[in-house]
């Protein structure tokens, strides 16, 4: 109705103002808050706002973070991460954060921060051919940034519900090549094993000597390590019968369940 009556504007107006008005007021009208025409909205963002967040989290947290490879830029600004936050907290997730995504699951399990796994993976140099295996995938996102890089992916995951909201995201997201298990940690896959990478979306607490036995020779395993502090990412390489480690920068994030260290016996 306002459009119409700026469309007829006349006496004191010129036509070009009227058709900027109007145009204008087309403009307004397209994003009225509906919520059958614009649900995301009600949770944060736009669908258009979801991605210029990506966008910032890349130029912001990631690039300036020494991230040079455009596999991994690339597949961090097509992945959606708010697919794998829960919708209430999807305005929070592209934050340099740990982001919760249990949803009263029996265990905290997290989105670790944005940098933290772009830096990991960068660090495991994983090609078009590798078979990877993520441990503790959460809800999927970490799989699916790797499954934009690698042959094939293997995630685990511990709490059966999240390994099946990351099952369907994975899904929704087209990702083939993606195969969701549910297990603990510790235990990886070894009936798939051995992997040319394998990437832990988690820190542990103790050396993951049962992980190391499923890796290819050669093949390389990423995690950060919280034995020391400050917590650390290392890559751990598998030579014959023998795995050599090497830091890679400090970090700190949750400790995966089941990678915890054994409580200390008190007298």
């Amino acid at each position: 109705m306002l459009v119409n009556e700026i469309a007829d504007c006349g006496v004191g107006h010129s036509p070009r103002l009227c058709c900027v008005l109007a145009d204008l007021v087309s403009k307004m009208a397209r994003f009225s808050l509906s919520p059958a025409a614009t649900p995301a909205l009600y949770w944060g963002f736009p669908m258009s706002g979801f991605s210029a967040a990506r966008q910032k989290m890349v130029d912001g947290q990631v690039r300036p973070s020494d991230v040079t490879d455009s596999r991994i830029i690339d597949a961090m600004l097509s992945v959606p991460r708010e697919a794998f936050v829960p919708q209430t907290q999807r305005a929070l997730a592209y934050l340099d954060i740990d982001l919760d995504v249990s949803e009263g699951g029996s265990a905290k399990r997290f989105l670790i921060k944005p940098v933290v796994i772009a830096k990991m993976v960068q660090a495991a140099d994983i090609k078009a051919s590798d078979e990877v295996l993520v441990v503790g995938c959460a809800s999927g996102y970490s799989a699916a940034l790797v499954a934009k890089l690698a042959r094939r992916v293997t995630a685990t995951e511990c709490d059966p519900l999240l390994a099946a909201k990351a099952k369907q995201a994975l899904a929704e997201q087209g990702l083939g090549n993606v195969m969701v298990k549910t297990a603990a940690a510790a235990d990886g896959d070894s009936a798939n094993a051995p992997y040319d990478v394998i990437i832990l979306n988690g820190a542990t607490e103790i050396v993951p000597e049962g992980l190391y036995r499923q890796l290819k020779e050669g093949g390389r395993l990423v995690g950060v390590f919280a034995m020391t502090q400050p917590q650390r990412a290392m890559i751990a390489t598998r030579s014959h019968d023998d795995f050599g480690n090497r830091a890679l920068f400090d970090a700190a994030i949750p400790v995966l369940p089941g990678l915890e260290r054994p409580p200390a016996f008190v007298f």
